[in-house]
C-alpha cells in the first residue's frame, strides 16, 4: 500500500499584455517574443504541445479549472472546471496532459468533476485549441493523467486494491494496454515509455508503447541499496541517453529509521546502472536531476556536509563548497543564471557567495542570484480537497550584498524554467503565467 508521499518543503485570461509592455519591466521592446497572462492563478506544473500551454488554475473561490493558452502569445483559449480525486497532497496539484496528434493539432486530457453518482471524477479529453470535448472516462480515484509518447497514461483506482495503470488512445480514449498497480511516467518518446512502478519494491521499467511489451526493469534498490521508501519523494530527468533519478529520505515515524536515498543514473536503452551517488539529498532551488543536480551529503548520524554540483552524465563532482564554509543558520540557497556560483541569501542583510569551480569565496558586491520568492508558503485553500496542497514555487532575483529583491529582474534562469523548442514558461509568485522564446536549448527544468 502506498504511504503518503513527500510534501515539498519549499522553506528548504481576457486582458493580455504582449511584447515590451508585458514580459519585461523595461520600457523598451525586448529582443525576444515575450508575454504574460495574469488571468490565471497557476498552481500546477505546465504542459505544452501543439502550440498550446495547459495548466491547472485556482479560482478565487478555491475551485480548480483546466486552462489552455496559446503558446505564441499567451492568449487564453478556453477553461473548464477541474478536480482531483485520490491525489496525495505531497504530490502537488495535478497538471493536465497534452498530446500532439499531428497536423498541429492536439488533445488536452484532465480530470473534471464527476458526472455520474458512484464516480468521483471524469477524465475528459478536449481539442487543445477549441476546447471541444472528444471523449470521457469515469474515474474512481487517480493521481492524474500524463503524456506518454503519442498516448495518455493514467493510474486509476489508486485508492483501491485493484489499482492499475492504463494507456489510452488520445483520439477516442480506447485502452491500448494496462498494467496492475500504480505507475508514473518518467520519460517517453514515440516508441517507448519508462515507468516508475510505485510499490514496496519500486523499480523503473521500460515498455514498448504500441504493445505494452516489457523491455527491461531495474529495481531502485539495485542502485541505491535496500531500504528504499518512496514516501520521501522522488524526481527524474533525462540526460542524453540516460535517465537520472533521485529518491529522497524518509523517516519512519514508528521506527525513526531513515530510508535509503540518493541519486542514480540508468541507461535508457537497457536499464544498465551508469553511476550512483548514495546518501545525498537534492537541494532546492536547483536544477533538474538530469540537467544540473546540486546535492548535499548526509552521514549516518544525520549530519550534513557541504554542497556539490554534479555532472548528470557521469555523476562526478564539477563544483563544490565545503561544509566548513556553510553559514550557521538563517540563509537560503541562491544561484545565478549560469549556476557557476552558490550563494547564501540572508533576507535584508549581507549574504555570501562561493565560486563552485574553486570552492573559494567570491565578491558578494553586485552579485545577483535567484532564490525562492516565498520561504514560508501557505497551503492552497482548495475547495473540496484535503489540506496540504501547495503551488509550484516561484523564483525571484536578489542582490546578495543587501538581501533585497531585485525589482528589475528579467526571466528566471533556464535551469529553473527548462526549455522546449526555445520556449521557456513559468509562473510568478502571484500565479500569473509567463512565456519567452529566447532560443534556449531544450532541457528539463527544476520541476521536469
Amino acid at each position: 500500500m502506498l504511504r503518503p508521499l513527500w510534501k515539498p518543503s519549499v522553506a528548504l485570461a481576457g486582458t493580455l499584455a504582449l511584447a515590451g509592455c508585458a514580459g519585461s519591466d523595461a520600457a523598451t521592446t525586448p529582443a525576444f517574443p515575450t508575454w504574460h497572462n495574469a488571468q490565471v492563478h497557476v498552481v500546477s506544473r505546465l504542459s505544452e504541445a501543439a502550440g498550446v500551454v495547459t495548466t491547472t488554475s485556482m479560482k478565487p473561490d478555491g475551485s480548480l479549472e483546466t486552462v489552455a493558452v496559446r503558446l505564441r502569445d499567451g492568449r487564453r483559449l478556453w477553461a473548464y472546471p477541474a478536480t482531483m480525486a485520490g491525489r496525495l497532497p505531497g504530490m502537488g496539484v495535478s497538471a493536465p496532459a497534452i498530446v500532439e496528434t499531428g497536423g498541429g493539432e492536439g488533445v488536452v486530457v484532465a480530470l473534471d468533476p464527476a458526472r455520474k453518482g458512484r464516480w468521483k471524477a471524469t477524465l475528459v479529453a478536449r481539442d487543445a485549441h477549441s476546447g471541444v470535448q472528444k471523449w470521457t472516462r469515469p474515474v474512481h480515484s487517480s493521481f492524474g493523467p500524463q503524456r506518454c509518447g503519442p498516448y495518455i497514461c493514467l493510474s486509476e483506482h489508486t485508492a483501491l486494491a485493484k489499482a492499475r495503470t492504463v494507456v489510452l488512445d488520445p483520439a477516442g480514449g480506447k485502452p491500448v494496454w494496462k498494467l496492475p498497480g500504480i505507475s508514473e511516467v518518467e520519460w517517453s518518446d514515440q516508441a517507448r515509455v519508462l515507468l516508475l512502478r510505485l510499490s514496496d519494491d519500486p523499480m523503473v521499467e521500460s515498455y514498448e508503447l504500441k504493445t505494452g511489451k516489457l523491455q527491461w526493469q531495474q529495481p531502485i534498490e539495485q542502485a541505491l541499496g535496500p531500504g528504499v521508501d518512496l514516501s520521501g519523494g522522488w524526481a527524474f530527468g533525462a540526460a542524453g541517453d540516460d535517465l537520472v533519478g533521485y529518491v529522497a529520505p524518509y523517516t519512519d515515524p514508528r521506527t525513526r529509521r531513515l530510508s535509503t536515498f540518493g541519486l542514480f543514473s540508468l541507461r535508457r536503452t537497457d536499464g544498465t546502472i551508469n553511476w550512483i551517488r548514495p546518501s545525498v539529498v537534492r537541494v532546492y532551488p536547483s536544477g533538474n536531476p538530469g540537467y544540473a543536480p546540486v546535492v548535499r551529503p548526509v552521514d549516518r548520524q544525520g549530519a550534513y556536509g557541504g554542497f556539490a554540483r554534479l555532472d548528470p552524465a557521469s555523476g562526478r563532482v564539477v563544483g563544490q563548497v565545503g561544509a566548513a564554509d556553510v553559514p550557521g543558520s538563517g540563509w537560503w540557497l541562491a544561484f545565478p543564471e549560469r549556476m557557476d556560483k552558490l550563494g547564501f541569501l540572508a533576507h535584508g542583510a549581507k549574504g555570501s557567495v562561493y565560486d563552485l569551480a574553486s570552492g573559494r569565496p567570491a565578491p558578494v558586491e553586485e552579485e545577483r542570484s535567484w532564490s525562492f520568492c516565498v520561504t514560508d508558503p501557505k497551503p492552497l485553500p482548495l475547495k473540496g480537497q484535503p489540506p496540504g496542497f501547495y503551488s509550484t514555487a516561484a523564483l525571484c532575483e536578489y542582490d546578495l550584498a543587501t538581501g533585497q529583491r531585485v525589482t528589475t529582474a528579467g526571466p528566471p534562469p533556464a535551469w529553473f524554467t527548462g526549455s522546449t523548442a526555445g520556449w521557456r514558461l513559468w509562473r510568478d509568485e502571484k500565479g500569473a503565467l509567463h512565456g519567452i522564446n529566447d532560443n534556449t536549448a531544450s532541457a528539463p527544468g527544476m520541476y521536469g
